[in-house]
């Protein structure tokens, strides 16, 4: 079997990774340009673990500006098997306070400046995305949320907004109606291209406030965020060390065939290949591509 390389991709207010021991940062060069921030890898307990800065050292990097194609390859070039995605999000449910870890389980993508594909002209690909997030994944990360005593709920839907200003009014009432039950700017299409890459993938949302839908918090105010922000990394420190503690050693074949995403995907016929793109590809893709 394959070890398990665990990947934390920390959002706003999580730009480090208390605990984790011999860190090294990784000179990783992605054909798809400059990751966020290096990769840094080391150790939790023996378990390799892998962290990357989603917003870059200081958080100068706005939503739009991740280079989100550039920080997937350069996780799956640094090994990492399970990805973990530890967001910032705003709530739409009044028994989701600030505070509450949600083990979301579904998005809806409202994003619309951003390349949200590996593949394309030269190399078509389609992979399923019904279900976005590995159950095995979320399993584990319930099981640390409970022996930290971290108020989470399991499931939800995550409405990924393009930003970088909070939604109107307008908006918030409309996704509510939809059944959304958090909003963030970062998790697409991250979660489609950790699925392209073949990397199990889960995101815990940490609600930071109640957007601007609800009557006694109508306006979303950066301070209140950022103290919420600040309690919620302190808590998120604590999950991911008991989730590194208990994370088996070896890979686990994801329920859904996340890590096998690629078998069946690809389109474009082997002799229509553009044989610069398949270089691109070549992490990413490569146990497909290669046995073909």
């Amino acid at each position: 079997m394959t070890q398990s390389v665990l990947g934390i991709i920390g959002g706003s207010g999580v730009y480090d990774l208390p605990g984790l021991t011999n860190p090294q940062e990784l000179a990783i060069e992605s054909p798809w340009g400059e990751p966020s921030a290096p990769p840094v890898r080391g150790e939790i307990d023996g378990l390799p673990v892998v962290f990357l800065a989603r917003h870059g050292k200081g958080h100068r990097l706005g939503p739009t500006d991740i280079n989100y194609r550039a920080n997937i390859d350069a996780m799956k070039r640094a090994g990492v098997t399970d990805l973990i995605s530890v967001s910032a999000c705003g709530s739409f449910r009044e028994e989701l306070s600030p505070g509450t870890f949600v083990l979301v389980d579904q998005f809806i993508d409202r994003t619309f400046a951003r390349a949200k594909s590996f593949f394309g002209a030269g190399c078509v690909a389609h992979v399923a995305m019904a279900d976005p997030v590995s159950p095995g994944l979320v399993d584990r990360l319930e099981a640390a949320a409970q022996a930290e005593s971290i108020s989470y709920k399991r499931g939800g839907t995550y409405l990924v907004m393009e930003g970088p200003q909070f939604s109107t009014r307008a908006e918030s009432e409309l996704y509510r109606t939809w059944g959304c039950d958090v909003i963030g700017m970062t998790n697409m299409p991250e979660a489609k291209l950790a699925r392209e890459a073949e990397i199990c993938y889960a995101t815990v949302a940490m609600v930071t406030d109640y957007d601007c839908w609800h009557d006694e918090h109508r306006d979303v105010d950066i301070t209140d965020i950022l103290r919420v922000v600040r309690e919620n990394a302190s808590k998120a420190a604590r999950l991911i060390a008991c989730l590194a503690r208990d994370f088996p050693r070896e890979h686990p074949a994801c329920p859904l065939g996340s890590d096998r995403a690629l078998d069946h995907a690809l389109i474009t016929a082997p002799e229509a290949r553009d044989p610069a793109l398949l270089a691109k590809l070549d992490a990413v893709a490569g146990r497909v591509l290669n046995a073909s």
